[in-house]
């Protein structure tokens, strides 16, 4: 069976997917790897990726692509979001992970990421929703937003400047967190999420990425990660108040240590549980399912699924 590879570098972490498809045009996964390698350190103040986060990241990329090749992968699909959107510097990360790692790096804009990331989700849950399906996709630089019918139909589609790492960023200047840090981000976030239209009725919230699966990781002591316990779980919205409690008001060094934490997201995680909570208010749900599979799935299918183009 033909073999494909994607691979969706965000401002926190890169992602790699291998996958084959079988004779009735399904994809099967292959190989999955993930590495959080911060491109978009610094880049909400500078508007540049570092020389640090370029390295990390193209170091990564590099070692996936081999892997990627070395597993049968006809073709690569490499998508970049928000950090490299942000940045003046962007075609200079493009152009390295061309001479490096043998790939085009395709900057794919905030609707596109939330079309694909609405088609991973759809995939998967449409079957078992009875309303509508919502997808929250929350990157290290940006949150989508994406309103969908069971059938994959996007109805409404945003994407938000507000991220894990652009938030701590920005707000977070002390550890732990203190109240008026908390308050600061929690005041910017129903400002921002003011835009959003109200959910259809009896609309299903379903997270995507690693924030959310790391929240659900973390609440179920998930440890070592793994993905077919996380995949499908559910995050009551009385579950995340008192999860988001603990993040805030634990000192970076506990978080790392905590059951289900990838050590490197720790400094992240208490903005990112933050944006989570407050989009399951904004919305007005009780709480959101999770989903283990993100854009590289909708990427996959997107590029090199029947009738995709390969151009």
């Amino acid at each position: 069976m033909p073999r494909f590879a994607t691979i969706d570098i965000g401002t926190n972490s890169v992602l790699l997917l291998v996958a084959e498809r079988t004779g009735d045009g399904r994809f099967e996964a292959v190989l999955e790897r993930a590495e959080i390698t911060r491109l978009g350190r610094g880049v909400d103040a500078t508007r540049r990726l570092s020389a640090e986060g370029m390295e990390a990241t193209l170091s990564v990329l590099e070692a996936f692509a081999r892997e990627a090749r070395e597993q049968g992968a006809q073709e690569i699909a490499v998508s970049a979001t928000s950090a490299a959107r942000d940045a003046v510097n962007g075609a200079e990360f493009l152009e390295a992970a061309k001479t490096r790692a043998g790939v085009t790096v395709e900057i794919i804009s905030g609707q596109l990421e939330a079309e694909l990331s609405f088609a991973a989700v759809s995939s998967d849950f449409s079957g078992e929703a009875a309303g509508p399906l919502l997808v929250l996709d929350i990157g290290g630089g940006s949150t989508e937003f994406i309103y969908g019918n069971p059938a994959g139909h996007v109805d409404f589609r945003h994407s938000f400047d507000v991220g894990a790492v652009r938030l701590t960023e920005r707000f977070v200047r002390s550890d732990p967190m203190s109240a008026e840090d908390r308050a600061r981000i929690q005041a910017h976030l129903r400002d921002t999420f003011k835009a959003l239209p109200p959910p259809p009725p009896a609309s299903v919230l379903v997270g995507v990425a690693g924030t959310v699966t790391t929240v659900y990781a973390v609440k179920h002591a998930i440890d070592p990660y793994d993905a077919a316990r996380v995949h499908g779980g559910t995050l009551s919205v009385s579950e995340l108040g008192a999860l988001v409690d603990q993040l805030c008001q634990q000192p970076l060094e506990e978080r790392r240590t905590l059951p289900g934490m990838q050590p490197k997201r720790a400094d992240v995680i208490p903005a990112g549980a933050l944006i989570l909570l407050e989009a399951v208010k904004a919305l007005g749900l009780d709480g959101c399912r999770v989903s283990d599979r993100g854009l590289r799935w909708g990427l996959l299918a997107h590029r090199f699924g029947a009738g995709a183009s390969r151009s």
